[in-house]
């Protein structure tokens, strides 16, 4: 008898709408594909209208019924951020909000804003995006984080990254950061009386066009190594079990079941003290509106 979640077990979702961030490509592309294979309508919401355009195309090669649209949101630039959220809420309900979209190692860069790329676009835009539109979202809010979190630490005295720069431990900060906003979100909620629950996944170590800026050496490994990691599809296996599973509560964090967490089908994953720090989350939630400017007000 097999354990675990997989893309089988996503029941019908005719009459539901999702949003998925980042979802012209890899983990969201295949989040999206079986939403829409399930009867679902999802907003692509995504930097480039080229590339999503490609998408929904592939999509409905395979769904020629599929129900897609497409919203424009670059989460590295928080006045497009606006836009999009003041867009989202002129339009129909949504139930499930996918936060997918980030960016893994580049070298580096800093957002529209100045905010240093990975924690600005992770953390900072995703906040932002999920604080503008949440009263508009009815069942979930899912958070991507990832195994990385676990060597994560928040320095607030350098957030900017102008100090020091390691792309590594940057992203690591940004998935910390995730999981941290993830939990105090979700415990908001519910203090709030709302019924929108927040849940949290990570996709293990899923080859998808995030290890661009791996090393060379690295790069060139990866088809090595691809029996023992999973592919984009199966990466997306804990954000549709965060965005679906019929068992899955507020304040759940989601990942695959193999050694490590690495691969597999998805199910429960550990989160680790200082992510699960309530103190250090409000630290973090009250300098996230300080910085973006975006109170959720809840």
């Amino acid at each position: 008898m097999r354990s675990g979640f997989t893309a089988d077990d996503v029941g019908t979702q005719t009459g539901r709408s999702f949003l998925v961030t980042g979802a012209n490509a890899g983990i969201g592309f295949e989040t999206v594909r079986v939403l829409t294979a399930r009867g679902a309508h999802v907003i692509l919401a995504c930097r480039d209208a080229d590339r999503a355009e490609a998408a929904m195309n592939r999509i409905r090669a395979d769904v020629p019924a599929a129900e897609l649209s497409f919203q424009p949101l670059d989460l590295a630039d928080l006045d497009q951020v606006r836009d999009a959220a003041k867009a989202v809420l002129a339009g129909p309900r949504i139930d499930v909000l996918v936060n997918n979209a980030g960016i893994m190692i580049p070298p580096k860069t800093l957002t529209r804003q100045g905010f240093e790329s990975q924690f600005g676009v992770n953390h900072l835009g995703t906040f932002a995006f999920t604080g503008l539109v949440h009263p508009h979202i009815d069942d979930r809010i899912v958070i991507t984080s990832s195994i990385a979190h676990k060597g994560g630490e928040i320095d607030f005295s350098d957030l900017s990254a102008s100090r020091s720069y390691h792309n590594w431990q940057r992203y690591q900060t940004s998935k910390l950061a995730n999981l941290l906003h993830m939990f105090e979100l979700d415990r908001r909620l519910s203090a709030a009386g709302r019924a929108t629950q927040a849940i949290g996944c990570h996709p293990g170590v899923a080859l998808t066009e995030l290890t661009r800026h791996l090393p060379l050496p690295l790069r060139s490994m990866t088809p090595l190594a691809a029996p023992f990691f999973n592919s984009a599809a199966q990466g997306a296996w804990p954000t549709l079990q965060a965005a679906t599973g019929v068992n899955v509560q507020g304040g759940d964090y989601l990942g695959p079941q193999g050694l490590g967490e690495i691969s597999g089908r998805s199910g429960p994953a550990r989160a680790t003290r200082t992510a699960r720090d309530p103190k250090l989350a409000r630290e973090l939630w009250v300098r996230s509106v300080e910085l973006t400017g975006v109170d959720p007000g809840i």
